[in-house]
């Protein structure tokens, strides 16, 4: 059986060059060789605190693989959600935010009741915001920020993991500040919409709120709907003012309010100019009076006076 054994080993070695006899063991037992250093440990906890040795080191590469074993040979061990948490945690030291919001959310759809649900929420909603306030400026944000909507998929996953947790109403109203931000503004007033409808006696209610009439104020840049969206951005901005006249957003909504005021003075201003071009003084002194008596406090009603001087009341 000994000589068995050599001549077993010879052959091993003979095919195996580049492996030193050291890395391997004949076990009797399986009647193989085996390499430490690639199989599993005898227990999950041996296995897991294996795998942080190499994390505490600084190599999330290996940890990773040795969290993977770990998951692949106990699967249904205590240890298995602790490996796919500090998997997510290994890809955020390794700059790969999405990747490690996927490992995290692993840990909620592979092992629902695990005591790290309520932190695990907490830290793909801190992803989503990182990528949010930081986007452009770092190597981080730019990792997912970009022509897909990956960032809106977290907040939205937040939301589903704790609808009514610590996160979800500040989830929805950011997902609505995202679509602002990309220009998409009916879809970001939706999304306010629904931060008021869904979490109405939340803080962000107040801030949703605002934010419809900013979204409206945006959509008035259209030429086609200008006049009847500002009118309702005009509204709406004035709603807010007499609802919450101690916000912080009050004076906001003031400025923009004199702006929309200010455009419409403009615009009827236009109006005039375009009549008088056409020779029809009627029409064009309408629209003067317009300017005059109802914007008298912008910057278009001294102007409509003066012309008014020239051509005649």
């Amino acid at each position: 059986m000994f000589r068995r054994n050599i001549v077993l080993s010879s052959i091993f070695l003979l095919v195996f060059p580049s492996l030193s006899q050291a890395d391997w063991v004949w076990t009797p037992e399986t009647g193989r060789f085996i390499n430490p250093k690639w199989e599993v440990k005898p227990t999950p906890q041996d296995q897991l605190e294996y795998a942080q040795s190499f994390r505490d080191q600084g190599n999330c590469k290996k940890a990773m693989a040795e969290y993977k074993k770990l998951l692949k040979a106990y699967p249904r061990a205590k240890e298995a959600p602790e490996a796919e948490f500090f998997t997510g945690q290994c890809l955020e030291d390794m700059v790969k935010p999405y990747e490690a919001y996927q490992a995290y959310q692993l840990v909620i759809d592979k092992y629902p009741f695990s005591e790290r649900a309520a932190q695990i929420v907490g830290l793909e909603y801190n992803i989503a915001n990182h990528l949010l306030e930081n986007k452009g400026r770092s190597k981080w944000a730019r990792v997912v920020i970009g022509s897909d909507d990956r960032v809106i998929e977290i907040l939205r996953t937040v939301i589903k993991n704790a609808p009514y947790g610590r996160y979800a109403a500040i989830s929805q109203y950011k997902i609505g500040l995202y679509l602002k931000e990309k220009g998409d503004y009916q879809d970001a007033r939706d999304e306010f919409e629904k931060t008021m409808n869904d979490y109405p006696t939340s803080e962000w209610a107040q801030a949703a709120k605002f934010q419809i009439a900013m979204a409206d104020t945006n959509r008035a840049s259209d030429a086609q709907h200008e006049q009847k969206v500002t009118g309702i951005a005009m509204e709406e901005f004035s709603e807010f003012v007499k609802s919450h006249p101690d916000s912080q957003l009050t004076p906001e909504a003031q400025a923009q309010m004199a702006r929309l005021k200010d455009k419409e003075a403009e615009n009827n201003f236009v109006i005039a100019e375009f009549y008088k071009k056409q020779k029809n003084l009627k029409a064009a002194r309408i629209y003067y009076r317009e300017v005059i008596n109802n914007y008298a406090d912008t910057s278009w009603a001294p102007k409509a006076t003066a012309i008014l001087k020239i051509i005649g009341e």
